[in-house]
């Protein structure tokens, strides 16, 4: 079939119904009627406006819901939701202290090939003693009802085994007749507009020092001049953001590092001490033995 350029040309002059009428005799067929849909100005969405529900209506849906989680399977619940959500792990943990579920990203930073293998431990299990106890110290106030953590900056470990801030929240479980059973928790590390916030932006730069340099030889104080700050003035920001020294945030990092060295390599305790920045093994063993209540020997001796 031939295209009626010269007809086609002719339509440019005319209005757009007679040119489509035109090209449509030239090819000898008819042609729909357009259709213009009116054009609406740009709404912007909004929730719906919902009635405000009866009493009789929340009470129907509240029982709905009862019955709708009792017949889950108990071991699926939504923990797995956990298991999907990149950077978040999920715990939770009976009145002992026994931990009933983790999630895969926290089973997997204990190095725990699966759910069999972390069910039942408890923090000192799985942590040195001096970040256990206060864990446990924490679990016992929500317990009590004491509590509630909702995003505190804590020390946990990254996925190099060295311990870096995580904010934290902890709610209490709670049985059908409100007793408390448990405590149940996640832990995330903070997005970089989160370390933009004051808590972090005044002692960011030197938690980040610390824990790429912890094992050279490092002075609070040129932390502090690296910072731009005085020595005073770091201290102050770092236990109003933290709750500890600069100092005691370098030498627990180090004792942390040293732990994983002790659990997972042969290395001798003048080696662990060169590796992690103390300054000798005299020096290792005194900080090692304040922080996590024995000796490197002993301690290793104890996990092998």
């Amino acid at each position: 079939m031939k295209w009626p350029g010269r007809t086609v040309g002719r339509c440019w002059k005319r209005s757009r119904a007679e040119a489509s009428r035109a090209v449509a005799d030239s090819f000898g067929c008819a042609i729909l009627p357009l259709v213009t849909t009116p054009r609406r100005s740009d709404v912007p969405l909004r929730p719906r406006v919902r009635p405000k529900r009866s009493a009789a209506e929340i009470v129907r849906w509240r029982k709905q819901r009862a019955a709708w989680m009792g017949a889950l399977e108990p071991t699926l619940l939504f923990q797995r939701l956990f298991d999907h959500i990149p950077g978040v792990y999920f715990f939770a943990k009976n009145k002992a202290g026994h931990l009933m579920f983790a999630s895969e990203g926290l089973m997997q930073r204990y190095q725990m090939p699966d759910d069999s293998e972390i069910i039942g431990r408890t923090d000192f299990d799985l942590n040195p003693d001096t970040m256990a106890q206060a864990y446990v110290d924490d679990d016992n106030r929500i317990l009590a009802g004491k509590v509630e953590v909702i995003e505190r900056v804590e020390l946990w470990w990254d996925s190099q085994g060295i311990p870096d801030w995580f904010l934290v929240t902890k709610l209490p479980l709670f049985d059908s007749k409100r007793r408390v059973q448990g405590v149940m928790g996640t832990l995330r590390r903070p997005d970089e507009a989160e370390r933009r916030l004051p808590v972090f932006q005044t002692v960011a730069q030197a938690v980040e020092i610390i824990r790429h340099d912890y094992s050279k030889p490092l002075l609070i104080e040129d932390v502090a001049k690296s910072c731009g700050q005085s020595l005073r003035q770091l201290q102050r920001r770092f236990q109003s953001a933290f709750g500890i020294t600069p100092q005691e945030f370098l030498i627990k990092t180090r004792v942390l590092a040293a732990v994983r060295l002790l659990e997972r390599t042969t290395l001798t305790a003048s080696e662990v001490a060169q590796q992690c920045g103390f300054v000798d093994a005299s020096s290792f063993t005194q900080h090692f033995r304040k922080r996590m209540g024995e000796s490197p020997a002993v301690y290793r001796r104890a996990r092998r």
